[in-house]
């Protein structure tokens, strides 16, 4: 007999082959009161335990790990990032290290208050309680940092083990940062006959004249190229960023008027600039930081030609450059690509809708052109297919502007209101009264995404009972909504498929009142004229059209740029591995010489330093690309 299909819930729906994360099962409440404990002595026992474990195979993992625990390796143990699950994958991970790329010793991190180890929530609601500590991670190529979380065995609470590890890589041994007492004197005091200023070298590098010659080569000037290009910068990595766009920061000062950032300074980590970032003062910033960081960047740039030379490791580009009123063309041979071109690539539009041809309104765009709505309306009827943040944000500015409005939402989306997003999801992380942005990064970092997964489960459910009231009236009004992959919340639904969501800045109250207009759950059959015909027959009448269907896949941007034989090669981007690490972000792509970059700002401040010490090793010798 067939089995009936089952049917995925739409908020499930990530991007073709990412894989849904299985939620991790929280260990069991300590049975007495941890705080009788010492975290101190805690957590120096364990690490001296697991220090042993490293050089001694006959120490059983089953001392160090809970059955059900986890350890998140960024670049430590092996030149990727791995999420090992259980005592298996953790204890088969330890024996397996790359040789030349092994973890080699964990010390606590007692160099400040928050570092030191101390009693931690292990769920949301903080019912069950462990011992934290921050680590500092010594590998046979650099060192790093890194968390664990204990909890007492459940049945022996005396001893404790760890439910997560966290290891990251922060710099390479003898190639470190230019900072702190290695930063640049900016002068080489003494006499040299014909010696060239600053200014002098800054133009000559600038240009990409002899001597300097870019390693790398990054297309894309927004918080991707730059964050990336500043990390390889300081690591001595000649780098060259180009842009399409006549200005650094283009690519958000030419988004449409109202918008501003709907994550908060403390998260995107842009000290004394306002809590929600206008997009102009962002391009603004843009602009700022790669002159003030010395970043090569050539706007006006397009790459013409591309050819990849697999015996040298080398790439040859051909590059067209305004300059003023002239153009020129240069080739270049870098050893490294990073497509930084957003993590959303290029806009989609659903041009197989019938009739677009036909429309005689006055404006019909993605809302990536869109900038703004006409000052004297007269009751136009404006039209948004889409329901996420542009959507909703170009809604109300038409609203603003005395427009008729209309938004039609194809499936449902997850909204949150902002205020209570950030008090329930970042306070005491990402805050004017949270850890240092480094410290609150390895905090956010640390837990493993099956994890963060569970604990956004709780953490959504108190989101939506606090915005309640809110979302019974947008049900009211017809707006579908969802929480998440297997409600999860937000982020997750971020991850998993790159959209989908609502950080309410107020057009919900506009949706709910009415104010706002609702076309659910119906498809377009086609364009007319001057409205809209839906697969049910319905009819909306429609001045202006937006569609806010969001961006294609970056490996589409990919096989725009570079042609079909990369981006067959590379692998798809954004959603989860089967491990629960983001696919092909941020590491190897499937090409050698080729990356992809992009994501918010936190996240782009995150994984840059990574991205960079990756380049860094294979342009050292550290590493070769096929290494595991």
């Amino acid at each position: 007999m067939a089995t009936a299909a089952v049917e995925i819930p739409r908020s499930n729906h990530g991007i073709p082959g990412s894989h849904l994360i299985v939620q991790a099962n929280l260990p069991a409440a300590p049975p007495k009161a941890i705080e009788s404990f010492d975290p101190q002595s805690i957590a120096t026992a364990w690490v001296d335990t697991f220090n042993g474990l490293l050089n001694d195979d006959s120490i059983a993992i089953e001392n160090l790990f809970i059955r059900d625990s986890y350890w998140r390796d960024l670049l430590c143990s092996s030149w990727d990032y791995h999420t090992h699950h259980g005592l298996l994958k953790i204890s088969s991970a330890l024996k397996s290290q790359n040789k030349q790329c092994r973890l080699r010793s964990l010390e606590i991190d007692a160099s400040s208050e928050i570092k030191k180890p101390s009693v931690c929530d292990i769920d949301f609601s903080g019912e069950i309680k462990g011992v934290q500590a921050f680590l500092t991670v010594k590998t046979d190529v650099g060192s790093g940092r890194g968390l664990v979380k204990l909890v007492p065995d459940t049945t022996d609470a005396a001893s404790w083990k760890a439910f997560t590890l966290f290891t990251t890589l922060e710099e390479l041994k003898g190639h470190e940062e230019s900072t702190c007492a290695r930063r640049p004197t900016g002068v080489d005091h003494g006499a040299h006959p014909g010696r060239l200023n600053w200014q002098q070298r800054r133009d000559r590098e600038a240009n990409c004249e002899p001597p300097f010659d870019p390693a790398v080569l990054i297309i894309g000037a927004g918080q991707g190229g730059l964050t990336v290009a500043a990390r390889l910068k300081q690591l001595g990595v000649p780098t060259l960023i180009i842009d399409r766009n006549a200005r650094i920061g283009d690519n958000w000062r030419n988004r449409y008027h109202q918008l501003v950032l709907h994550d908060s300074v403390w998260y995107d980590h842009m000290p004394y600039l306002n809590v929600f970032t206008p997009k102009d003062k962002l391009a603004e910033w843009f602009e700022i930081y790669a002159k003030a960081l010395e970043l090569n960047v050539w706007t006006k740039t397009n790459l013409t030609d591309s050819n990849w030379d697999a015996s040298k490791r080398q790439w040859t580009l051909t590059l067209e450059r305004e300059i003023g009123e002239k153009k020129e063309t240069r080739t270049l041979h870098p050893r490294h690509v990073i497509q930084a071109t957003g993590h959303s690539g290029e806009p989609y539009f659903p041009s197989h809708i019938k009739g677009l041809d036909n429309f005689k309104g006055d404006r019909l765009v993605h809302s990536a052109q869109f900038t703004g709505p006409e000052t004297n309306t007269k009751g136009k009827k404006a039209v948004i297919v889409g329901c996420c943040n542009s959507g909703h944000d170009i809604a109300q500015d038409y609203y603003e502007h005395g427009y008729d409005v209309t938004m039609v939402q194809r499936s449902s989306t997850l909204v949150a209101a902002c205020d209570t997003l950030i008090d329930v999801d970042m306070k005491g992380t990402y805050s004017e009264d949270a850890p240092p942005v480094e410290d609150a990064d390895i905090l956010n970092m640390s837990d493993p995404n099956p994890v963060a997964a569970r604990l956004k489960v709780d953490a959504n459910r108190e989101i939506n009972r606090r915005d309640a009231p809110l979302l019974r009236a947008l049900l009211a009004a017809g707006f579908a909504l969802d929480s998440g992959p297997d409600c999860s919340g937000l982020f997750m639904k971020y991850l998993h498929r790159g959209g989908g969501y609502y950080i309410d800045v107020g057009a919900s109250q506009l949706i709910a009142d009415g104010k706002i207009k609702i076309k659910q759950g119906q498809a377009i059959e086609r364009v007319n004229t001057h409205s809209l015909t839906f697969k049910d027959g319905s009819e909306l009448e429609a001045d202006e059209i937006v569609f806010a269907t969001g961006y294609q896949n970056m490996r589409e941007t990919a096989r725009k740029i570079f042609g079909n034989e990369l981006a067959d090669k590379v692998k798809d981007v954004w959603g989860f591995d089967e491990e629960g690490e983001t696919r092909t972000m941020w590491r190897r792509t499937g090409h050698p010489g080729f990356w992809f970059f992009g994501g918010n700002l936190a996240l782009c401040r995150f994984f840059s330093r990574l991205l960079a010490l990756q380049i860094k090793g294979m342009e050292v010798g550290l590493m070769k690309y096929e290494d595991d």
